[in-house]
């Protein structure tokens, strides 16, 4: 016996607008990405979730002064050289 899958109802709007989309549209959409009306729904979803939802679980915010002193420590040492030019305007100090 299958386990039940979670679903949701599911209406299509009468005209297209920033909110929804006609069953017509998911077709064209279905047509156009070679794939089923169903599919469609799950791409929109899908990159929705990945613009507006963050893809890494939060830290733990700021480092400490012992990790910054490890990462510090870690860092090769620069070699010596000159600055010609820079792809960012620093300030006069």
């Amino acid at each position: 016996m299958k386990p039940a899958i979670a679903q949701i109802a599911f209406r299509y709007r009468p005209q297209d607008s920033s909110s929804g989309l006609t069953r017509a549209t998911t077709k064209r959409l279905a047509t156009v990405l070679g794939v089923g009306e169903t599919q469609v729904i799950h791409l929109a979803l899908h990159e929705l979730a990945t613009k507006f939802l963050p893809q890494y679980d939060a830290d733990n915010g700021p480092l400490t002064k012992t990790q910054m002193s490890q990462l510090e420590k870690s860092l090769p040492k620069p070699k010596g050289g000159v600055v010609r030019s820079s792809l960012f305007e620093l300030e006069n100090m």
